[in-house]
C-alpha cells in the first residue's frame, strides 16, 4: 500500500525496497566509508538486505529521521566525536539506500573497530564491499543471519579466495585433502601456487585489514633499499632491505637510540604503561592519507585530519628516496611500511588533479611524487619495477621473516622483544577493554588514541613462517629488465645450471619467451566454414572453441552462441552443436547490430548504427537442451555520435569499453553502467580488447595501435606514420597476461596481409628515438626487433608530419639524453595463414588484372612463409610492386605520365609535395579503397 504521503521516511523505504520483498528483521547500524561513518539501519528481507544511511533505529522499533530527533535521544553505533574527524558541524545526511542481493554475496568476514569485535564486511560479486558497524551483542547474531541467507551464493566462489574462517597455517584434515588436493593459504604460496602479492593481499584480509579502514589498510612491506641509483639490479642482495627487522632496525644508530628509550622507560603519566621502542605505527590513517594525498578521496581526508588544510610543505610525502631515508633512518617519529597502490597504481605519483601543495623552504614547490633515477622518471616504470622487485628470487626467500613482525609469532610477546618488535600497547588488541572504562574522559582518551596512531593487525601466526622454495635460474640468462633497467626477472644469486622447479620449467614455454621457436602448424587446429570471430580457451576441460564472426559463445558452459547479421535485423540464439536455433529476438535494438560482448554470464551487451551500447540481461527459461533465453533490457549506455564497432568487458575491473567511428573509445563503469572516460584516437576505432591482469586496454584503428592504462592515459602508440601499405588493416588483438610486472608481455596483432605481429613496450633515450626515427622514417613496413615510432606525444601532435621535421621542432630541453620514452615496437612478425589479396577500386583502366589486383604471393613470399618470418627487404619488394601499379592506374585514368615516386609520396600525405590533379586522384583511389574495405568489414 502506498505510505503517508507526510512521512518521508516511509515514502524512501516504499522506493527502495523491492515490490516482492518481505523485511523480516532491522538493525541499527553503521556504515564506514576510509575515516567517514554515518548511522544507519539494516534490513534483512527474503530476497535482499539493504543499508538504509540517514535515519536510525529507535528502541521502540521505530525507523526515523536523524535529523527529525533532538541530538542525545538514542544510542549512536559510533560515537559523535568519532564520525566526524573537524570540529565543523555534519551536513545533512540525505535518506539513500544501498541494496545487495543475497544471491551477489560472495564472502562475509567478521571485523573489528577500535579494536572491538563488532563489525561486519560484506563482499558482493561485483567487486563492491560494505563495511558494517553494529553494537557489540549484535553482530554475531548478524553474521549467522546472512550467513544463511547467502548460503548459497556463498557457497559458489569467494571474492578473494579465501575462506573467512580460513586458518592461513592450518592444512585441511587428510580425506580433504586425498579428495580434492586441497592445501592450507601458506602451502599454497610456499609451493609458488600465488605470488607474493597476492599471498599479502590474502594474509591482509584474513588479518581485518581493509580498504574501507583507513585506520586498518593493507599493509606492505619495503622491499628495496637503493632508490639512487641510475640502474636496478634485482640480483644484488645490497639493494634490499633488510625483512627480517622492522623498520625502526634498519640502521645500528637509531636502533640503538630506540633501546636506550626502552631500557629507560618511565612512564610520564604516572600510569603503569609497559615499556616500548616505538610510538608511532607503521601503518594509520595519516599515514595512509599522506602517501595518497595526490588522488581523491584521499586529498578529502588528508585535510580532515589536518583541520582542513595541508600540511606544511616540508612535511608531505614528495618524494620516495626522502620517504624512505626518513622511514629508516634519519626520523625517529617514523618507521612506516607501506601501502598496496605502490605495487599496481602509478596515478598516485602524479598530482593530476594540480593540488597547490606548496613550496618547500629550498624552494621546491611540490607537484608529482620523486621516483628514484632507476624509474627513470615514468611512474608506470617505476610500479612495474617495484612490483617486480616484490616478486624476485631474494624477497621471495626473506618474506617470511617479514609476516612474522606484523602477523606472525613476532609480533608480540617475548620473541618481538627479541626483535625489537615492541610498541605503545594500546596499539594490541586485548590490551585495553574501551567497554570497561568507567571515566567518559579516559574512555574517550584511548578511543581517540587507537583511532588516530593505528591498530596491529589480528595474529595469524604462532609458529615461525615456512620459507618459500625458490627455484634459481640459471645465471647465464638475462631478462629484459635486466638489460633495459638493470635488473633481472628474478634475483637471487643461485649457481649457474641449478634445477628448475616444473612451474618455472612450464613458464619458458611462453610463446613470447620463445620467439625462435615460434612457427605456423601444418595442420589447421580447427577448420569452419566462414569468417573466424571469435577463439576462446574453454575453463572446462581446457580446449579451444571456435565460431564464425558475427557471433559471440555464452557463458557458463559456452555450449551456445548469440548470432546477429541477418537480412531481416534479427538476433537468434543457437546451440553451439547442430545450430539448433532456441531464441530469435527481431527489433531488438534501433539500427543494425555491428558488435556484441558478453559481460559475466548472465549479461549481454549489442551495440552498432544506432551508436548506443544496449546492455541486457539473460535469463534461461526452462530445463537443459530446450531451454530458452530471454532478453531483457537492463540500461542503455549513450555517448557515442557514430556506429560503435566494437567492444570489450573486463569482471576484474568492472569496465566495459565501447569503440566507434567516431574516432573514440569510451570506457564505462559496469557497476554503475556510468560513462567514465573517453579515448581520443586519430581515425573510426576498429578493434578493441582488455588485458584481464593489468587492466591494459589495447585499441587498433586501421593501421594503429594504442595501448592505454585502464584510466586512459595513453602509454604508447604506433603512429600513423609507421610504414604500413595503407590498404592494410588489423583485424584482431590480444595481449600476454602471464606476469603483469614482466617487461618482455606482448600486444599480438593480426592483419590483413595474414601476418600476426608481436609488439612489445619499451623504454628508450631521446636521443635513441630520434635514430630510430630517422633510420626507419622511409621503411615501407616495419623490421623486426627495430624501434617503430618516435614518441607519444609527437604521435599525437603532429600525425601528419615529416619525423624529421618533428625532432627539429623539439626543443632541445626534451631532447636531453637522461629523458625517457614509451614506445611500441615490433617483437617479431609471422605469417599465420594465406595473405588476402588487395583489391584496389573497381576502376575501367586496363584489360589487364596487373593494375587491379596485387598478388601478395610472390615466390619469395612463399619461400619466407615457410621460414614462419617475413623478411622487411621482401615486403619491401612486394610494396616497390604495389606502388609501381599505382602508378600505372594513375597514369592511365589521368591521361598522363608520372613517376613511382610523385604518387608514392603522394599516397603518403607528404605535406611537401605540390597538389596536382594525378595526386588529387590518388586521394580519391585511397579514399574508395578505404570504403570498400570498410563496406567488406
Amino acid at each position: 500500500n502506498n505510505p503517508d504521503v507526510d512521512d518521508p521516511v516511509a515514502q524512501a523505504l516504499y522506493r527502495m525496497i523491492e515490490p516482492d520483498d518481505k523485511i523480516k528483521a532491522r538493525y541499527q547500524c553503521a556504515r564506514l566509508r576510509g575515516l567517514d561513518s554515518q548511522d544507519g539501519v539494516l534490513l534483512l528481507g527474503d530476497t535482499h538486505f539493504y543499508v538504509l544511511e540517514g535515519v536510525t533505529l529507535l528502541e521502540n522499533g521505530d525507523i526515523v529521521d536523524i535529523e527529525s530527533i533532538p541530538e542525545g535521544s538514542y544510542n549512536p553505533v559510533v560515537p559523535a566525536y568519532l564520525q566526524s574527524t573537524t570540529d565543523e558541524p555534519r551536513e545533512a545526511v540525505p535518506i539513500s539506500c544501498v541494496k545487495i542481493p543475497f544471491s551477489s554475496i560472495r564472502e562475509i568476514h567478521k571485523r573489528r573497530y577500535l579494536l572491538r569485535h563488532c563489525a561486519l564486511e560484506v563482499f558482493a560479486s561485483d567487486g563492491r564491499n560494505h563495511f558494517l558497524i553494529f553494537h557489540k551483542k549484535k553482530r554475531d547474531k548478524i553474521y549467522q543471519k546472512l550467513s544463511s541467507s547467502a548460503k548459497d551464493s556463498i557457497s559458489e566462489g569467494s571474492i578473494t579466495g579465501i575462506n573467512p574462517d580460513t586458518d592461513p597455517a592450518q592444512s585441511p584434515g587428510f580425506i580433504s585433502f586425498f579428495l580434492s588436493g586441497e592445501k592450507s593459504l601458506e602451502q599454497r604460496w610456499e609451493n609458488g601456487e600465488m605470488s607474493n602479492f597476492q599471498y599479502l593481499m590474502s594474509l591482509n584480509t584474513l588479518a581485518g585489514r581493509s580498504y574501507n579502514d583507513l585506520m586498518q589498510y593493507p599493509i606492505f612491506p619495503w622491499v628495496l633499499s637503493n632508490y639512487t641509483s641510475e640502474t636496478l639490479d634485482l640480483n644484488d642482495p645490497a639493494n634490499f632491505r633488510d625483512l627480517s627487522k622492522p623498520m625502526g632496525a634498519q640502521t645500528p644508530v637509531r636502533l640503538q637510540r630506540f633501546i636506550e628509550r626502552y631500557t629507560c622507560f618511565a612512564d610520564p603519566t604516572g600510569v603503569d604503561t609497559p615499556p616500548y621502542y616505538y610510538g608511532t605505527h607503521y601503518s594509520s590513517a595519516m599515514i595512509v592519507a599522506s602517501y595518497l594525498i595526490r588522488m581523491e578521496p584521499f586529498t578529502q581526508y588528508f585535510l580532515k585530519l589536518q583541520g582542513g588544510h595541508f600540511d606544511l610543505p616540508d612535511r608531505l610525502f614528495h618524494s620516495i628516496p626522502d620517504a624512505w631515508k626518513s622511514a629508516s633512518e634519519t626520523n625517529m617519529a617514523d618507521i612506516k611500511e607501506l601501502v598496496p597502490e605502490f605495487f599496481y597504481l602509478p596515478e598516485f605519483l602524479v598530482n593530476s588533479n594540480r593540488f597547490d601543495l606548496g613550496t618547500k623552504q629550498s624552494g621546491e614547490a611540490l607537484s608529482d611524487i620523486i621516483l628514484p633515477p632507476w624509474a627513470k622518471g615514468d611512474p608506470h616504470e617505476f610500479i612495474r619495477l617495484h612490483r617486480e622487485a616484490l616478486e624476485c628470487d631474494y624477497v621471495s626467500r626473506h618474506l617470511h621473516e617479514w609476516i612474522d613482525l606484523i602477523f606472525g609469532y613476532k609480533q608480540k610477546g617475548a620473541e618481538a622483544q627479541k626483535a625489537h618488535n615492541v610498541f605503545h600497547h594500546l596499539f594490541y588488541e586485548g590490551s585495553v577493554d574501551i567497554d570497561k572504562i568507567e571515566d567518559p574522559v579516559k574512555r574517550n582518551a584511548a578511543t581517540s588514541f587507537i583511532h588516530n596512531f593505528g591498530q596491529m593487525p589480528k595474529q595469524l601466526f604462532k609458529k615461525p613462517h615456512r620459507q618459500r622454495k625458490v627455484f634459481y635460474q640459471s645465471s647465464s640468462s638475462s631478462s629484459s629488465s635486466s638489460s633495459s633497467s638493470g635488473g633481472g626477472a628474478s634475483g637471487g644469486g643461485g649457481g649457474a645450471g641449478q634445477e628448475l622447479a616444473p612451474s618455472v620449467l612450464e613458464s619458458r614455454k611462453v610463446f613470447y619467451k620463445n620467439l625462435i621457436n615460434l612457427m605456423p602448424s601444418k595442420e589447421p587446429l580447427k577448420e569452419i566454414r566462414g569468417e573466424v570471430g571469435q577463439i576462446i580457451n574453454v575453463p572446462i576441460g581446457d580446449k579451444y572453441l571456435a565460431i564464425l564472426r558475427n557471433r559471440v559463445l555464452l557463458p557458463p558452459t559456452y555450449t551456445r552462441f548469440f548470432s546477429w547479421g541477418y537480412h531481416d535485423q534479427s538476433a537468434r540464439i543457437a546451440t553451439l552443436e547442430g545450430e539448433r536455433v532456441v531464441s530469435v529476438f527481431e527489433g531488438l535494438q534501433q539500427g543494425r547490430i555491428l558488435c556484441a560482448v558478453t559481460a559475466e554470464p548472465h549479461f549481454l551487451l549489442t551495440a552498432g548504427t544506432s551508436t548506443v551500447v544496449y546492455v541486457w540481461e539473460m535469463k534461461v527459461i526452462g530445463v537443459k537442451e530446450k531451454a530458452k533465453v530471454q532478453l531483457h533490457l537492463k540500461h542503455t549506455l549513450h555517448g557515442h555520435t557514430n556506429a560503435v564497432t566494437c567492444m570489450a568487458t573486463s569482471t576484474s575491473y568492472n569496465i566495459i569499453v565501447s569503440g566507434s567511428k567516431d574516432n573514440t573509445c569510451i570506457i564505462w563503469d559496469f557497476n554503475k553502467l556510468l560513462f567514465t572516460r573517453q579515448l581520443e584516437h586519430s581515425a573510426a576505432v576498429s578493434m578493441v580488447t582488455i588485458n584481464q591482469l593489468s587492466g591494459n586496454i589495447v585499441t587498433c584503428t586501421r593501421n594503429e595501435l594504442y595501448l592505454w592504462t585502464v584510466n586512459g592515459v595513453l602509454l604508447a602508440s604506433t603512429g600513423p606514420s609507421f610504414g604500413f601499405n595503407r590498404n592494410i588493416r588489423f583485424l584482431c588483438c590480444a595481449a600476454s597476461e602471464l606476469f603483469e610486472w614482466d617487461i618482455e608481455n606482448v600486444i599480438v596483432t593480426g592483419a590483413s596481409d595474414g601476418i600476426i605481429r608481436l609488439w612489445s613496450l619499451e623504454y628508450v633515450k631521446e636521443s635513441e628515438a630520434i635514430g630510430s626515427a630517422r633510420s626507419s622514417s622511409h621503411s615501407p613496413l616495419p623490421r623486426s626487433n627495430s624501434m617503430s615510432s618516435v614518441t607519444t606525444e609527437t604521435n599525437l601532435d603532429h600525425r601528419e608530419k615529416d619525423k624529421e621535421k618533428q625532432l627539429s621542432k623539439e626543443p632541445a630541453r626534451s631532447r636531453s639524453k637522461s629523458t625517457f620514452y614509451t614506445k611500441l615496437s615490433p617483437t617479431s612478425d609471422i605469417v599465420a595463414e594465406e595473405p588476402e589479396k588487395q583489391v584496389l577500386p573497381d576502376k575501367p583502366v586496363s584489360s589487364s588484372n596487373e593494375a587491379q589486383v596485387v598478388d601478395a604471393d610472390s615466390s619469395k613470399t612463399q619461400s619466407a612463409k615457410k621460414q614462419g618470418v617475413v623478411d622487411s627487404g621482401l615486403v619491401s619488394d612486394v610494396m616497390e610492386e604495389q606502388v609501381s601499379k599505382d602508378v600505372k592506374q594513375v597514369n592511365q585514368v589521368c591521361g598522363e605520365e608520372g613517376t613511382k615516386e610523385d604518387v608514392s609520396t603522394s599516397l603518403e600525405g607528404n605535406d611537401e609535395t605540390s597538389v596536382s590533379g594525378k595526386e588529387l586522384l590518388s586521394t580519391t583511389l585511397q579514399e574508395k579503397t578505404e570504403e570498400c574495405l570498410e563496406m567488406e568489414e
